[in-house]
C-alpha cells in the first residue's frame, strides 16, 4: 500500500513540473567577460537538480570510500566475536558433558579470540584441573589475574579445596576484601578439613543467617564441630575444662556432645566430672552410647550410681546397654549376683562382645573356668564378625 501511495504522490509531482514547464517563459542570462550565454530557466533548473545529483552521489561514493577500511575491522572483529562466542559456547557444553580434554581445547581458543578471557581462562583452569594438568591450570589461571580477581580467588579456593590443599584455600580466600555466600561455604569446608573447629562454629552461625543452613543442617554442624573441638583437648585437662564450660548449657546435654565430653574426661580421669555430663544429658534425653560409658570410669560412690541406673532402667527396660553398665558398676561393688544377672539379661537383649567380654571376667573372678573360656571365645567371634563387617563395608565404598 505504501509503494502504491509513492508511485501516485511521484506520478502528480511529475505531471505539476511537467505542466509548470510548459507555461514557463522565462529564461537565464549568464554573462561571463567575453562571454554571454542564454539558457530557458527550464533548462537551468534541470542542469541545477543534475548538478545536485551527481555531487550528492560522489559525496556518498566518496564518505564509502574513507568509511571501508573501518566497516571492513568491524566485520571481521564481528566475525571473530561470534567465532569466539560459538567456541566458548562450545567449551562449556564439553565441560558439563564430561569430555575435559575437548573442553580444554575449546576454553584456550574462546580464550585466544579474546571472547570472555576471564571466562575461558577460569574454564580452561578447571578443564586442565580434572585431567590433572596442573601446570596448564595455572597458567590459565594467570590469564585471570589481570581481570577478576574474586573469579580467580574464588575458583583457586576450590581447586584447593578437591585436592585437600585446605591451608592453600584458606590464604586464597583471605585475599577477598569481603566473602560473598559461597566463598563463606568455601571457608566452612576448608575450616572443617583444617580441624579449625572453633571457625567453623562461627562461620555455620554466619551461614545459617544467611539462610544456606536450616535449623537442623547448622545445628549438626555445630554438634560435630564441638564435640571434635573437645576431641582435640583430651590431652589437657585445663583446655578441657575451659572448652566444656565455653559450650552453652542447652548443648552440653545434646547426646554427640556428651559422648564427645564423657570420653575426654574419662581418658584424663575425671570420672566425677564425666559421671555429672553423663547423668545430666540422660536425664534431657536417653541415649544408648551414653548408657553405656556409665560404667567406664571407676571411683566416685558406686552404689548411688548403681541406684541411679537402676532408676534408668525402671523407664528403659530392655536397653542392652544400661544392663551392662549395671552389670559392670554391680561387678566394681562385687556384688556378684547382681552383676551376673545383669551381664546376662544384657546378652539375652541383644549379643555383644563388650557383655561377653564383661561376663567372661566375672566368671573368672568368681572361678568358674569354663564359663570364663566359653564367654571369651563368643567375645572373640563377635569381635572379629564386627571387624569383619566394617572392613568390609570400608572396601565396597570406593564401589
Amino acid at each position: 500500500m505504501k509503494a502504491l501511495i509513492w508511485v501516485v504522490v511521484i506520478a502528480a509531482l511529475a505531471v505539476g513540473v511537467t505542466l509548470l514547464a510548459r507555461h514557463n517563459t522565462g529564461y537565464a542570462l549568464l554573462v561571463f567577460p567575453s562571454y554571454r550565454a542564454e539558457l530557458s530557466l527550464n533548462l537551468l533548473l534541470l542542469l541545477a537538480a543534475a548538478a545536485f545529483v551527481v555531487a550528492y552521489a560522489l559525496s556518498r561514493f566518496i564518505a564509502a570510500t574513507v568509511r571501508l577500511p573501518r566497516q571492513v575491522r568491524e566485520y571481521r572483529l564481528a566475525r571473530r566475536r561470534e567465532k569466539a562466542r560459538a567456541t566458548l559456547l562450545e567449551a562449556l557444553h564439553e565441560y558439563f558433558a564430561g569430555r575435559y580434554a575437548k573442553a580444554e581445547k575449546a576454553a584456550a581458543r574462546s580464550l585466544e579470540l579474546g571472547e570472555s578471557a576471564e571466562i575461558s581462562a577460569v574454564l580452561a583452569a578447571r578443564a586442565a584441573h580434572e585431567l590433572r594438568a596442573h601446570e596448564r591450570r595455572d597458567a590459565y589461571l594467570g590469564h585471570v589475574a589481570a581481570g577478576d580477581g574474586v573469579l580467580r580467588t574464588v575458583t583457586e579456593a576450590e581447586l584447593a579445596l578437591e585436592e585437600r590443599r585446605f591451608q592453600d584455600a584458606l590464604n586464597a580466600l583471605k585475599r577477598l576484601p569481603r566473602k560473598h555466600t559461597a566463598a563463606l561455604r568455601l571457608e566452612l569446608k576448608a575450616q572443617q578439613q583444617a580441624r579449625n573447629w572453633e571457625q567453623v562454629l562461627v562461620l555455620a552461625a554466619e551461614l545459617q543467617k544467611r539462610g544456606v543452613f536450616d535449623a537442623a543442617q547448622g545445628e549438626q554442624i555445630r554438634r560435630y564441630a564441638l564435640a571434635e573441638n573437645l576431641k582435640r583437648r583430651a590431652l589437657d585437662s585445663g583446655a578441657l575444662e575451659e572448652a566444656w564450660d565455653r559450650i552453652p548449657a542447652a548443648q552440653r546435654t545434646d547426646a554427640r556432645v556428651a559422648v564427645a565430653g564423657a570420653q575426654c574426661f574419662i581418658s584424663l580421669g575425671g570420672c566425677a566430672r564425666a559421671h555429672r555430663i553423663i547423668e545430666d544429658a540422660l536425664d534431657a534425653a536417653w541415649d544408648s552410647e551414653l548408657a553405656s560409658l556409665y560404667g567406664e570410669c571407676q571411683g566416685g560412690d558406686t552404689l548411688k550410681r548403681i541406684e541411679r541406673a537402676e532408676l534408668w532402667l525402671k523407664s528403659h527396660p530392655g536397653d542392652a546397654a544400661l544392663l551392662l553398665t549395671l552389670g559392670k558398676l554391680c561387678a566394681q561393688q562385687e556384688l556378684w549376683g547382681k552383676a551376673q544377672s545383669y551381664l546376662e539379661a544384657s546378652i539375652a537383649t541383644e549379643p555383644t562382645y563388650s557383655a561377653h567380654f564383661a561376663l567372661a571376667r566375672l566368671q573368672e573372678r568368681l572361678g568358674n573356668a569354663d564359663d570364663a573360656r566359653r564367654n571369651y571365645r563368643e567375645s572373640l567371634d563377635l569381635a572379629l564378625a564386627q571387624l569383619r563387617a566394617t572392613t568390609g563395608g570400608r572396601r565396597r565404598t570406593p564401589i
